[in-house]
């Protein structure tokens, strides 16, 4: 890779993080996003990156005083997540890439509806939902992280329903997706997968990562929850629309066949 390549790297990282460090989600959606579509470093090195940074950003945007959570709403996401990220890489696995094409087709199709879902109801819940609704809602993001590294919007369109605090959704969220992420490293580790060129690139930008995340913790910005929920509607966009985009090629390519 160039100096320029690097620099443009960087650049992502930080967008990545920055929108990570706002909502809660979004880091992986992000810098996959851009690096797939600048075409700089390969994808399979560039989730394992992915799961390291979002370790760091969990310990910049989290470090320092006690965070604000929720464990009554924390403990069943947490669990069921973990659950599901096994059953996903499980599932990648023994699932047709047919039927993993379809599955990312309806994925996409679902995430957007949830968002424009999200927006339309603008206000929160008057109660919060039950707890089975945690558990599924957990479960979802898990198995979503497994098979496709986009379990984000699910968990997101659930926690920014709810009559919570901003600080304890975002929170929430980043808790989740650091264990997922831990979950998915040890997961690397012992099938013997880790580079050292994937060390290096991690080790380059972990200092960006937690600068950034150290800034939105000391200086947060300004933004009305309503702000955020717009925000967070803009991600999950984005995110139904890169699968929905991603599926068109294999499907067309199988139908033709």
């Amino acid at each position: 890779m160039s100096v320029q390549v690097h620099l443009i790297f960087l650049c992502c990282v930080a967008l990545a993080s920055l929108a990570q460090s706002l909502t809660g989600f979004a880091f992986g959606l992000i810098l996959m996003g851009l690096i797939a579509s600048l075409h700089m470093v390969p994808l399979s090195e560039v989730a394992v990156v992915i799961s390291i940074l979002t370790l760091g950003n969990a310990i910049g945007t989290l470090g320092g005083p006690k965070p604000q959570l929720d464990r009554a709403v924390l403990m069943p996401v947490l669990l069921s997540s973990l659950l599901g990220v096994s059953l996903g890489v499980w599932g990648l696995d023994a699932l047709s890439g047919s039927l993993i094409i379809w599955l990312r087709l309806l994925l996409g199709i679902l995430i957007v509806a949830a968002s424009l879902m999200l927006v339309v109801q603008n206000k929160a819940k008057a109660q919060l939902s039950r707890q089975p609704s945690f558990w599924l809602a957990g479960g979802l993001c898990g198995l979503l992280n497994g098979l496709f590294s986009s379990g984000g919007p699910p968990i997101a369109y659930h926690l920014y329903r709810q009559p919570l605090g901003y600080e304890i959704i975002r929170n929430t969220l980043i808790t989740v997706f650091s264990a997922n992420a831990a979950a998915r490293l040890g997961l690397v580790v012992a099938q013997g997968q880790m580079q050292l060129s994937t060390l290096l690139l991690s080790a380059e930008a972990l200092p960006l990562v937690l600068l950034v995340s150290w800034l939105v913790r000391r200086y947060p910005p300004k933004l009305s929850l309503r702000t955020i929920r717009w925000l967070v509607f803009a991600l999950m966009i984005l995110a139904g629309v890169s699968l929905i985009l991603d599926s068109v090629p294999g499907l067309l390519a199988a139908t033709s066949a």
